[in-house]
């Protein structure tokens, strides 16, 4: 008599297991894509003085084809539930039709889990060494793309063990091309640029005491030099617009490239566009209607750019002749 070997659990129940991962990973994403379009500002707990969501949501690698990461994040945690589920749901009587189905979905699993490990990865080496920021959704977000990526490798009697390592550097050296491809346009004002003698380093980060007025956000702590001045007064003149969040550090830190005096300039002329809903001055359906991803985002003569912008590169942008004698840089 044969006996049959019995089908351990983690094959009976590995679906169902990325499913129900994928359906919060579902969740989190929506809820951060809705956040990141409403210009709203998502729920997070940071340490006192470290940056946190609200600067990864506000940074340039939020932002991918001008539409908010966490939408492809919510699109591809869908497309694993649909792919998960599908043997589950499509039942055929044509037992070779539903193995077909069986190893189809399979196979696109081990090929999702490959390139959301691969670009989940990037993105946290992203979030340690050029935004650094603490993110638990992101986090979150890493560990649902690593625990499918062992499911999918686990889940299931795989005929060629030879197969997954093919397909892993296949995908895996598709994804990482194209993700650079992707990230290699981010504006250069996302990381730190050089600066020029003379020029002081910017940059801010709150405390737990230091909360955001929603009138004006933060304080502007520094001074307008001549430069800042007359590049605030060109801004002006060439109607440009600065889209902002009055929580969003890198917005304050935009005011403190400019100063007190110069900044001011740039309210009188309403050349900074309020985003946050509830704000005072709030102005969202201005905001969505320009198609702001990011904060701060300049728009200068049709053309949008996302994060800080150094004066010297504002003054390129718009053809500024004046005085070049800036006081600070990001």
């Amino acid at each position: 008599m044969i006996r049959r070997r019995s089908t351990p659990w983690i094959h009976k129940w590995s679906r169902p297991i990325i499913a129900a991962i994928a359906g919060c990973g579902a969740l989190v994403t929506g809820y951060l894509t809705i956040e990141k379009l409403t210009g709203g500002s998502a729920a997070c707990v940071a340490e006192a003085g470290a940056k946190g969501c609200n600067d990864v949501l506000s940074s340039a690698w939020a932002t991918v084809l001008g539409q908010p990461l966490a939408l492809f994040g919510f699109l591809a945690y869908t497309g694993m539930v649909i792919l998960a589920l599908a043997p589950l749901i499509l039942k055929s009587e044509d037992n070779n039709q539903h193995k077909q189905i069986e190893n189809w979905t399979w196979l696109l699993l081990l090929v999702g889990a490959i390139a959301m490990s691969v670009f989940s990865s990037y993105l946290m080496y992203v979030l340690a060494f050029q935004i650094k920021a603490f993110c638990p959704y992101c986090i979150a977000s890493a560990l649902f793309s690593l625990s499918f990526l062992v499911l999918t490798i686990i889940g299931r009697a795989w005929e060629d063990i030879g197969q997954i390592f093919f397909i892993a550097i296949i995908v895996g050296m598709v994804t990482l091309i194209g993700t650079l491809g992707v990230y290699a346009g981010v504006n250069k004002s996302a990381t730190t640029p050089g600066s020029t003698p003379g020029q002081e380093k910017i940059s801010f980060t709150p405390t737990a005491a230091q909360t955001p007025n929603p009138e004006f956000g933060w304080e502007i702590t520094t001074t307008s030099g001549e430069a800042e001045i007359a590049l605030a007064q060109h801004l002006a003149k060439v109607g440009a617009k600065e889209y902002i969040a009055y929580w969003c550090p890198h917005c304050h830190e935009q005011k403190l490239i400019f100063g007190k005096e110069a900044y001011q300039i740039l309210k009188d002329s309403n050349v900074p566009v309020e985003c946050a809903g509830d704000s005072p001055k709030g102005k969202p359906e201005l905001c969505q209607a320009a198609k702001i991803q990011a904060f701060p985002t300049w728009i200068i003569n049709g053309q949008s750019y996302s994060g800080v912008q150094n004066p010297a590169e504002l003054a390129k942008i718009t053809g500024y002749t004046g005085p070049t004698n800036f006081k600070y840089f990001k």
